[in-house]
């Protein structure tokens, strides 16, 4: 007997909170009413007539569930009475109540439905009610019982079930008179605390890159950037500006003459078309002289030569003025040193740069 108290005061004493994590408390409270038989029927030693069971019998009780499988449940048991008559013709009666403590397991099946299994030890008083005038006595000792059950749930919370409970020795050892066993049939209403936490499903949603990105359809603003493009946070290309140039072909002059000759005007031409294409484009247009005369003179005339090209832009093919820049460097840059003849056509020279800032995308 002393070894089923012991299993269920063990089972009582682990950690208060350890099955929780749904939103329940591991805690319940029940109550049950039902009908009971000592078996044998009043199984007496001095008995000379059996009368009647009581049928009536009650319980309540307060469990600790450790998770979905087990727990331990703490209860209160009224068993009803049995009446017999002894062998002097005296009518008796007597009967069972007493704290229950063990441990319950419950097998879950089809949604709300459950199987249920008990072991324990009753603490018990063993009296009589003197109904037919004897003189009260009582006795107490430990039973052992075992049970089965069938539940269903309502709610998370309220719980119905049908269970059997066998309780073996419940003995009067104290006059040696009785030697009963129990057979308890009842319903039982159960309320566990808590409410169910609401399981949110996630739901993962794949979104497409259809360009291949790396920026997903969703938020992706230019749908068809080219895959050798680097993108922003939105899908678009990302722009760098580049400095692009063209370069007009050097332009020959006569010594001490600033007079465009006819060979030059398809350069120049050339030059005009590119910046009608490109409207964004700008002119740098530089002139040069040989080392023939002072300094002084060949810079003023390297200005003549640059300003010719710049007025031919402006008036003939109609590129603005803002768009156009010249500038003379005299002698300053020669583009062959020496005085030799093939030295100073050379240096008698204009040349240009036209310079445009392009938008280009940024490669991977």
């Amino acid at each position: 007997m002393k070894k089923y108290l012991k299993i269920a005061l063990l089972a009582s004493m682990l950690p208060v909170g350890a099955y929780a994590s749904d939103g329940m408390s591991p805690w319940y409270i029940g109550g049950g009413i039902g009908v009971n038989n000592y078996e044998p029927n009043c199984d007496l030693k001095t008995m000379k007539t059996c009368g009647e069971d009581d049928p009536y019998a009650w319980d309540v009780s307060a469990g600790y569930l450790f998770n979905d499988y087990i727990g331990a449940q703490l209860g209160y048991t009224n068993l009803g009475r049995a009446e017999w008559t002894d062998y002097t013709d005296t009518e008796n009666d007597a009967g069972a109540r007493g704290t229950t403590l063990g441990l319950v397991g419950f097998l879950p099946f089809a949604n709300n439905w459950s199987l249920s299994a008990e072991a324990g030890a009753m603490w018990y008083i063993l009296s009589n009610k003197r109904d037919y005038g004897a003189n009260y006595y009582s006795d107490n000792g430990t039973a052992p019982y075992f049970g089965a059950g069938l539940g269903y749930n309502f709610t998370d919370n309220l719980k119905i079930a049908a269970k059997y409970r066998r309780y073996q020795d419940l003995n009067d050892n104290k006059y040696d008179t009785l030697d009963m066993d129990s057979n308890y049939w009842g319903l039982e209403l159960s309320y566990r605390f808590g409410s169910p936490v609401e399981v949110i499903e996630e739901v993962v949603v794949i979104i497409g890159d259809a360009d291949q990105d790396g920026v997903p359809d969703d938020i992706d603003q230019c749908p068809d950037t080219p895959m050798t493009h680097k993108v922003d946070s939105v899908g678009c290309t990302i722009y760098q500006n580049v400095e692009v140039t063209k370069n007009l072909e050097s332009l020959r002059f006569a010594n001490n003459s600033a007079v465009i000759d006819q060979a030059s005007l398809r350069s120049i031409e050339e030059l005009a078309a590119y910046m009608n294409e490109k409207p964004g484009s700008t002119v740098v247009i530089n002139g040069y002289a040989s080392d023939l005369g002072t300094a002084e003179y060949n810079m003023g005339l390297s200005d003549r030569r640059a300003n010719a090209v710049a007025k031919l832009l402006v008036d003939k093919y109609g590129i603005s003025a803002d768009r156009v820049t010249s500038v003379g460097h005299g002698i300053t840059q020669q583009f062959m040193e020496g005085r030799s003849a093939e030295a100073l056509a050379a240096n008698r020279r204009v040349e240009a740069t036209a310079t445009l800032m392009e938008k280009e995308p940024v490669l991977r």
